[in-house]
């Protein structure tokens, strides 16, 4: 098992001071990895920029870059750039998103997602291998066909021979879609007691491209509060789970509720989901049971 550090939204909850001593401190102790993450404030790319001059050891991952603010080309694009400033350290993690931040943020349309992720992926490892692009698929035509646009092929080469691709995934399909075209898998709200019901998924997919889960990378993220003190810890990962849970996306379409609703814990997911969704976060915060914070946290 290898470890790593999650920062988070960069500048947010700790100053950019105080993230920059944490990345430090786990490259000093010998973490494998830091990650960074992004929604609608500051974006991962810019950050693992700085943060490959910051560093010389630790490998930098994208946890994740959205794809609906990017296209396949721009995403290869950055890749590329970070693992060379980096000497060959890149970790590519992509997600969906969800429809809020796709539809409201980056003015998107959140709709056939599996089909996107997987034409999605096969531009950018097309890109990075330096190929001329030429893919035309459901979701994803380049060049387009009707005007003045040419295949090209990216003018740098990454150090590193195949930048892995890890897939946040969350849902059942999407997540055998991570097991069949990624490197690595990224979820979020992981509960270890239920990985069993998941790895099928993994399986399954990678059946579908030929291959076993032979060096697949399961990177989760996790949330962790060091303390003697069980209550406080369990206090500190409510505001997290409140916002996943009950507001992270629409009442229709939240990936999160649904998870923990696998998870056996339906009725709350959907008490703290009407809570959060009428402005009643203290009551969502409190209404989240300690089995649901013990089961996808470390405390």
């Amino acid at each position: 098992m290898k470890l790593g550090v999650h920062i988070g939204y960069w500048g947010l909850g700790l100053s950019s001071d105080d993230q920059l001593k944490i990345v430090r401190e786990a490259e000093r102790l010998g973490y494998d990895s830091v990650w960074t993450a992004e929604a609608y404030g500051s974006d991962a790319a810019t950050v693992l920029g700085w943060l490959a001059g910051q560093t010389s050891r630790i490998r930098l991952g994208s946890g994740i870059f959205q794809m609906p603010a990017r296209s396949a080309a721009m995403t290869a694009m950055t890749a590329a750039t970070i693992d060379q400033l980096s000497g060959g350290r890149m970790m590519l993690g992509i997600g969906s998103s969800g429809p809020q931040v796709a539809e409201g943020w980056h003015g998107q349309r959140f709709a056939r997602q599996l089909q996107r992720t997987r034409d999605y992926v096969a531009v950018v490892r097309m890109a990075l291998a330096r190929e001329r692009v030429e893919f035309h698929g459901p979701t994803l035509e380049l060049p387009l066909p009707d005007g003045p646009g040419k295949a090209l092929k990216l003018t740098i080469s990454p150090v590193q021979a195949q930048i892995p691709i890890y897939l946040a995934a969350i849902g059942p399909r999407n997540t055998a879609l991570a097991g069949e075209i990624a490197d690595g898998w990224i979820p979020t709200l992981l509960s270890p007691e239920h990985l069993s019901e998941l790895r099928p998924l993994l399986q399954e997919g990678a059946a579908r491209s030929g291959r076993s889960l032979d060096g697949f990378d399961i990177a989760p993220t996790v949330n962790v509060f060091v303390t003697d003190d069980l209550a406080r810890a369990r206090d500190a990962m409510r505001p997290f789970i409140a916002l996943y849970v009950g507001g992270m996306g629409s009442r229709e379409q939240n990936f999160y509720n649904q998870l923990v609703s696998r998870y056996g814990f339906e009725a709350e997911a959907r008490q703290i989901q009407d809570l959060y969704l009428e402005g009643k976060r203290d009551e969502a915060m409190a209404a989240i049971p300690e089995k649901l914070i013990d089961t996808v946290s470390l405390c």
